[in-house]
C-alpha cells in the first residue's frame, strides 16, 4: 500500500526531508490576487516580488483556496492518504479537500483518506505532517495512524508576533480600529490560533526584543516543556534566530526549526512577521 501526505501550501513545506518508505507528499497552492495579478503560491513563487506588489498597490489583496480538482489530483497518487489544511475558518481550503475527498471516493472506494482541520497554519501543520511521515514509518495501519496522529496533534498551539497588519485589517481578521492605533503608534502585535482556529489578539508591544520574550513567556504559561518547535518568518530571519536561541536556553535540548513563510502565510504576516508552531 502505498502512501500520499498532502497539504495546502500554507504548511510551509515544499518538500518532506527522509520520506517514510513507499510515501509521497505534494502540496496544492492557494493563491494571492493583487491588483490584476494572481501569484500561485508553490515552489517557484518570488515572496518577495509578490510582497513588493502589495506595498505598492491600496486596494484589498485577497487569497483563494485550491479547487477540489487539484485536491482530487493528489489524493488519486496514492492508497492511503493523509491530508492537512488551513484552518477552515481562515479559508475554504478544508471543505474543498472534503469535497475532493467524496469525489475520489465514489470513484475509488477502495481508497482511505483522512483530512485534518488544522485549526491553524504555518509550523503547526508541519508539525503535523512530521507526525504522520513517522508514524508512516512505524509501518501502523491507516487507522491507527489517523488516531495516533490526532492524539498528537490535539494539544499543539501557534502564536504569531506582526509589526504589519495592513492584510488582516483589509480582509476582516483584524479590527479596522486596533489595526490603526496599532500601526501609528509604532506597535507589534501578539496573538495567537484560538481553539476553533481563529486569530485571537493577546498583547501589544515595542521592539522586537520586547516583543519575542512575550512570546517566551506565553509559550511557558501556556504549559510549552520542550516538545518540536517550527518558527516561520516573513523576511525576519534574524527575530527567528533570537527566538530559537531563547526556547533553546530556556527548553535546553528542544528540537526547533526555522522556515520562511509561504506566500500564502507572508500575506498574513507581513513584512517582520513570524509564527510560532509547537
Amino acid at each position: 500500500m502505498t502512501w500520499m501526505i498532502v497539504a495546502d501550501s500554507s504548511c510551509e513545506l515544499r518538500s518532506l526531508p527522509a520520506p517514510a518508505p513507499e510515501t509521497g507528499f505534494a502540496t496544492v497552492p492557494l493563491k494571492i490576487r493583487v491588483a490584476d495579478r494572481e501569484f500561485v503560491d508553490n515552489a517557484a513563487l518570488d515572496v518577495a516580488v509578490m510582497m513588493a506588489e502589495m506595498r505598492n498597490y491600496n486596494g484589498a489583496s485577497t487569497t483563494a483556496c485550491p479547487s477540489p480538482e487539484e485536491w482530487a489530483e493528489k489524493f488519486l497518487l496514492g492508497d492511503n492518504i493523509i491530508a492537512v489544511t488551513i484552518s477552515s475558518n481562515l479559508s475554504g481550503s478544508y471543505n474543498s479537500a472534503m469535497i475532493a475527498k467524496e469525489m475520489v471516493l465514489e470513484s475509488h472506494p477502495d481508497k482511505n483518506i483522512y483530512v485534518l482541520d488544522s485549526l491553524s497554519t504555518g509550523g503547526e501543520m508541519a508539525l503535523a505532517i512530521r507526525k504522520a511521515n513517522e508514524l508512516i514509518g512505524e509501518g501502523l495501519a491507516f487507522e491507527d495512524v489517523v488516531k495516533e496522529l490526532e492524539v498528537y496533534y490535539a494539544p499543539r498551539q501557534v502564536l504569531f508576533a506582526l509589526s504589519c497588519f495592513d492584510n488582516l485589517v483589509k480582509n476582516g481578521r483584524l479590527n479596522r480600529v486596533v489595526g490603526f492605533v496599532a500601526g501609528k503608534m509604532g506597535m507589534r502585535i501578539v496573538g495567537r490560533g484560538s481553539d476553533d482556529g481563529k486569530l485571537e489578539m493577546l498583547h501589544k508591544t515595542r521592539g522586537e526584543t520586547r516583543t519575542l520574550a512575550f512570546i517566551l513567556e506565553e509559550m511557558d504559561r501556556r504549559g510549552y516543556q520542550g516538545t518540536p518547535v517550527v518558527i516561520s518568518h516573513c523576511f525576519n530571519e534574524n527575530a527567528a534566530q533570537l527566538l530559537r536561541h531563547g526556547i533553546e536556553t530556556k527548553w535546553p535540548g528542544a528540537d526547533v526549526t526555522i522556515l520562511p513563510c509561504s506566500g500564502l502565510t507572508s500575506f498574513y504576516a507581513q513584512d517582520g512577521g513570524i509564527i510560532v508552531g509547537y
